[in-house]
């Protein structure tokens, strides 16, 4: 995909803001180093990020063969090298053989189980140009950030539903979401849900510990691309311009006392096998340093953005999508896998029973409309949507199609004593 089609036309920018935008897209040299930290960033030991990095830049997906593929699934235990060749192109003709293993492999550690959530987006205020995204700073939209008084509406709602687990979501901006009403956020989330999940701007490892005091039980980043060089020519602007501290805000979020980390990809931006080799390295080797914590794993794929249709998952095609899941399942026995609203109704029915243990229903992207979707009220003053879903079944209906297939839908998963 060319990356000029990724770029949005903001017809409403001042000429300034315009200028500066084009600046951005256009030259290089406008742009702040992607590898270097901004003030008040954390800075931890680079290790794990350098390996992960040195595994991706150096694997070759085209020298592994059909004996390659045949050794990988002929082993109890999966090693790298064998993750390695079940993401490789021979490793397509084993498809079905993949999906017979991760079956297994899922009902060893997670029995028939699948588990259900929603996320609640309460801000979609962002200070990053990212161009892919629909929340970027330069993309005309409605913005919206909600008061304590309608997050509370809005969680009512959510939990008279039946959900138990909510995840929280915002537009990266210190300025219009700070941690301090984040963290308010999460203690209105506690009195409502058994789990609360964040996926919010990267934090400090204090910050994290605060969040963590507030309510949050895990945290989830999106890496976006593993490619250091293809990162840095889509987050022309922001905090989120800066790839290290990015890649270690799970480290820190654990560090910062969270019980469960969640990691992706976003399949797409950039070579799709070497952005999943190496989300599952980040995991399998941050799982060996920091044993006592949950991992999990996700891949979704681009989709369209208001006032950029082109954008689409197309560059990965389902079959290789499921692919992907099999092998991480395979690599990665003990971990959560989630499948998002983004992907269609038949394919998220189909995963579940192979790979994935983790799916949202009841899905809203955007901001302050839970209420309306729920109850068929239109909302005037809504936040404009991140992007465009496929699968918009209710929590109910979700629960009674997992119950169909013979899955037990389950809504927590942890006791607090």
């Amino acid at each position: 995909m060319a990356e000029n089609q990724f770029f949005i036309d903001s017809a409403r920018l001042s000429e300034k803001a315009l200028n500066k935008k084009h600046r951005l897209e256009q030259d290089p040299s406008s742009r702040t180093n992607h590898m270097e930290y901004m003030p008040g960033m954390e800075q931890i030991s680079p290790e794990i990020r350098e390996r992960v990095l040195a595994e991706m830049n150096a694997y070759d997906s085209s020298k592994y063969t059909d004996a390659d593929v045949r050794r990988a699934l002929q082993h109890e235990t999966c090693s790298v090298e064998d993750f390695k060749a079940l993401l490789s192109p021979a490793a397509a003709p084993y498809l079905e053989e993949m999906a017979v293993r991760a079956k297994e492999e899922t009902g060893k550690h997670f029995g028939n189980t699948v588990y259900l959530f929603t996320p609640l987006y309460i801000a979609n205020y962002c200070e990053n140009y990212c161009i892919y995204c629909g929340f970027n700073c330069y993309n005309d939209i409605v913005r919206k950030k909600l008061s304590m008084e309608e997050i509370k509406k809005e969680m009512q709602v959510i939990a008279d539903s039946g959900i138990e687990e909510i995840l929280i979501l915002t537009g990266e901006s210190r300025g219009q979401s700070d941690v301090k009403y984040i963290g308010e956020a999460c203690k209105l989330a506690r009195n409502y849900f058994r789990n609360v999940g964040l996926e919010i701007y990267p934090v400090n490892t204090d910050e994290y510990r605060y969040l963590h005091e507030c309510g949050a039980d895990y945290v989830t980043v999106f890496q976006e691309t593993y490619d250091a060089d293809k990162y840095e020519t889509l987050h022309l602007m922001g905090h989120k311009r800066v790839f290290p501290y990015r890649f270690e805000a799970q480290e820190r979020a654990i560090r910062g006392g969270m019980r469960g980390v969640g990691f992706s990809a976003l399949l797409g931006l950039a070579d799709f096998r070497k952005d999943a080799l190496a989300s599952a390295l980040h995991v399998y080797y941050l799982q060996r340093k920091y044993p006592h914590a949950e991992y999990s794993l996700s891949c979704p794929r681009l989709r369209p953005i208001i006032n950029n249709d082109k954008i689409n998952p197309l560059d990965v095609h389902e079959k290789e999508l499921c692919q992907v899941l099999c092998a991480y399942r395979i690599f990665l026995p003990y971990v959560g896998i989630t499948v998002s609203s983004r992907e269609q109704k038949h394919f998220r029915d189909g995963i579940v029973k192979i790979a994935a243990t983790k799916v949202s229903a009841g899905v809203s992207t955007g901001i302050g409309d839970h209420e309306s979707k729920y109850t068929g009220k239109e909302d005037a003053e809504a936040g404009d949507e991140q992007f465009e879903i496929s699968d918009g079944r209710s929590f109910d209906q979700m629960y009674t199609d997992m119950a169909g297939e013979g899955l037990q839908p389950v809504l927590n998963d942890y006791v607090y004593v």
